[in-house]
């Protein structure tokens, strides 16, 4: 390409060409596999079965969740297969050529809140396996300000500098692992299933845990408001994948290879996966007395040589999710604020120091914390980045970029772009009131603030992308 400006093109964000297009139909089914078998995705499954769901209920709300996000996904991902571009550059037809680093910056940190929680889950599986091994060495009181002890502290690095390695050797390197670690992810998820089987007696008893919604349950009256709160939950849970599913996409052969490789990647072994996780947590009530959301808690409790084992599935399970759905977006998002001193790899150094910085197991304190504060309020962030992206692209450019001009200032695309950043804002703004009440920032709100955050991901596409659409035609 030339007449390329330097603060907006570097070899990391350039269109792909012919010779990477190498990602088949095979390759994306194999990403979303080895993305959706991870710890985060059980405990939230079986976070529904701890907040009063039976498991066909919880099962069902993750399969409409994930049905949802597929539209978005596939079509945000049409643009990545189409130009080659990734996200931040994708934004820029939206947001301006300076603009986009707005919502591109906005998505990374989303993501480096999600690379801190997988890379803490992760390094919980290794210290559970060493103090399995050593009858408990690595307990000791917790530290001061940290809130954990330095068992936990060290294995969580140990487990955050085995991202390093994969960082330092690309997008590549992580197709590799996803490709190799999808059947073997499977297989683990239902070797764990066929023990809950075992030791509960079979399916009747695993799925005996009844709906607390229903007549004489603790929340008899109260699963409309559960379920829709928990939807979009689910909806938000890869609503991050969705945005800058075209850091995948632009290595696609074809758009026939995106589309069918995401559609069986995702909803079908999340739903799956999602059985698993509340069969298994409503086996360990028959099986310890109690509901175990927690896969690392319950590896912990099953004991002997089974810990090990489906521990060390875990931590696989949990870097190849982490590699793809949590480094390569931020990585690409800060890489765009400075091209020409940013690389790919340098971004994703930054990700991994911000992933330590914000104490991620304290966001894993409760199951109603990681569902409806940390899940649902991000969703109202990036809910309106979707909007706005699907109504340029499609109904406001019909599929037409200039690639060139998406890379120099005082082309068809301006530095800052009005409408895309009011649009973003307003979307946002509804579902503010309700996340500062959720987070326990502020006192009671009006009951419909409540309410409209508990559809935070829907609301804030709709009225972004209505009102983006109404000022981009003006």
């Amino acid at each position: 390409m030339s007449n390329v400006d330097s603060d907006l093109w570097n070899e990391d964000l350039a269109p792909t060409t012919g010779e990477t297009r190498t990602w088949d139909w095979k390759a994306y089914a194999a990403l979303w596999v080895a993305m959706v078998v991870c710890v985060p995705t059980y405990m939230l499954a079986g976070g529904l079965v701890s907040e009063g769901m039976n498991w066909w209920q919880a099962v069902t709300t993750v399969l409409l969740g994930n049905m949802i996000v597929l539209v978005p996904m596939i079509l945000i991902g049409h643009a990545g297969a189409e130009h080659g571009i990734p996200f931040p550059v994708l934004l820029r037809s939206a947001f301006g050529t300076k603009g986009a680093r707005i919502p591109a910056l906005a998505r990374g940190l989303v993501a480096c809140g999600w690379f801190g929680i997988n890379t803490w889950v992760g390094g919980s599986a290794i210290y559970v396996i060493a103090n399995a091994l050593t009858d408990g060495s690595l307990t000791g009181a917790p530290l001061p300000f940290l809130g954990i002890d330095i068992g936990q502290f060290l294995c969580f690095i140990g487990f955050w500098a085995l991202h390093l390695y994969f960082i330092k050797n690309g997008t590549e390197s992580i197709r590799w692992l996803e490709t190799y670690a999808a059947p073997f992810l499977i297989l683990m998820g239902l070797v764990l299933l066929g023990w809950a089987y075992s030791e509960a007696g079979g399916f009747d008893e695993m799925l005996a845990t009844p709906s607390q919604f229903v007549e004489g349950g603790a929340k008899e009256g109260q699963f409309w408001g559960v379920f829709i709160a928990s939807l979009t939950a689910m909806v938000g849970f890869w609503a991050t994948m969705a945005l800058n599913i075209p850091d995948f996409t632009r290595f696609a052969k074809s758009q026939k290879d995106q589309i069918i490789g995401q559609a069986l990647g995702l909803p079908l072994p999340m739903a799956l996966f999602a059985f698993i996780s509340v069969a298994v947590t409503s086996a360990t009530v028959t099986i310890y007395g109690e509901a175990i959301w927690d896969p690392v808690t319950l590896a912990g409790r099953m004991g002997g040589m089974g810990v090990i084992v489906a521990l060390a599935a875990l931590v696989v399970a949990t870097l190849t999710t982490n590699l793809a759905a949590n480094t390569v977006a931020p990585a690409y998002g800060f890489s765009n604020l400075s091209p020409s001193k940013i690389s790919f790899t340098m971004g994703g150094y930054i990700t991994a120091g911000i992933g330590i910085a914000i104490f991620p197991w304290k966001l894993l304190a409760t199951a109603g914390d990681y569902l409806f504060v940390w899940l649902v309020g991000y969703s109202a962030l990036l809910g309106p980045i979707a909007g706005i992206l699907i109504v340029d692209y499609f109904l406001i450019r019909k599929r037409r970029l200039d690639s060139e001009s998406l890379f120099k200032h005082g082309g068809e695309y301006p530095a800052w772009q009005s409408a895309g950043l009011i649009a973003l804002v307003v979307g946002i703004l509804p579902n503010l009131p309700g996340f500062l009440h959720a987070a326990g920032i502020i006192g009671p709100v009006m009951p419909v603030f409540d309410t409209l955050y508990s559809y935070a991901w829907f609301v804030g596409l709709t009225i972004a992308a209505i009102l983006y659409f109404l000022l981009a035609k003006r």
